[in-house]
């Protein structure tokens, strides 16, 4: 698409029929109908897509911003499993038999999201095989993750499960030219993200700091020393 088409899709609050995990791997053929089947949906920071126990209606594509993936946990608290950005998807987890949302789906992050129904989404995996095993992939990954994470929770102190989440999200989103993770976090979304307490979480990312391993401004982290955070994470590798 030019960058023109591109800019006036974007003016009429539409997506580029080309950036979304759906787009990428289905047919050309059956971009009209993406094109007719879709809805774009504006999401606010704090929006919420889904909350779990929600009955599955149909599945979301990331075009811009950042989503947060979380459950309950012990009744009061929450995980965060993942973070959702432009080009992924949401709501996979909610295709098994139950018919309801495992998990909710939260903006953290202003940004647009592409929606498509249920019945359009099973057309899609039918006729487009190329989607459905990349599907397969994602599903996959998915609970192998899922895996580590309860490994992880079970076996590796906060410190080190701290290392790993701000690693990870280095490698998910990348630095800005300040070298700053580039993303935003607040330090509640960063506990639930690593499955410590707030005050854990605070403790450990004061001792980093002294420690030199990593450098903070306001919601923004600098790793500094990520040969040392990844000998944390090693520590309880089998």
């Amino acid at each position: 698409m030019r960058n023109t088409d591109f800019i006036n899709a974007m003016a009429k609050n539409e997506c580029d029929l080309k950036s979304c995990f759906l787009c990428r791997f289905c047919l050309t053929d059956w971009l009209p109908a993406v094109a007719a089947n879709r809805k774009n949906i504006e999401v606010k920071k704090g929006q919420q897509l889904f909350k779990e126990g929600d009955p599955v209606n149909g599945i979301y594509f990331i075009y811009t911003g950042v989503i947060k993936v979380h459950k309950r946990w012990d009744n009061e608290k929450e995980l965060i499993l993942r973070f959702a950005k432009a080009g992924d998807i949401v709501g996979q987890l909610g295709l098994g038999m139950d018919t309801v949302y495992p998990v909710s789906a939260t903006a953290i992050e202003a940004g647009m999201v592409c929606y498509v129904d249920m019945a359009f989404f099973e057309s899609t995996l039918n006729i487009n095989t190329r989607f459905t095993r990349q599907l397969v992939m994602v599903l996959a990954n998915d609970l192998q993750e899922s895996e580590k994470r309860m490994r992880n929770l079970a076996h590796m102190p906060v410190k080190g499960r701290v290392a790993q989440a701000l690693i990870n999200l280095k490698n998910q989103f990348g630095t800005n030219l300040g070298g700053y993770i580039n993303v935003e976090l607040t330090r509640q979304d960063l506990a639930a993200f690593t499955g410590a307490a707030y005050e854990s979480l605070f403790r450990v990312i004061n001792e980093l700091v002294e420690e030199k391993q990593i450098a903070v401004a306001g919601k923004s982290i600098l790793i500094t020393d990520e040969s040392r955070l990844l000998r944390l994470t090693a520590e309880v590798e089998p």
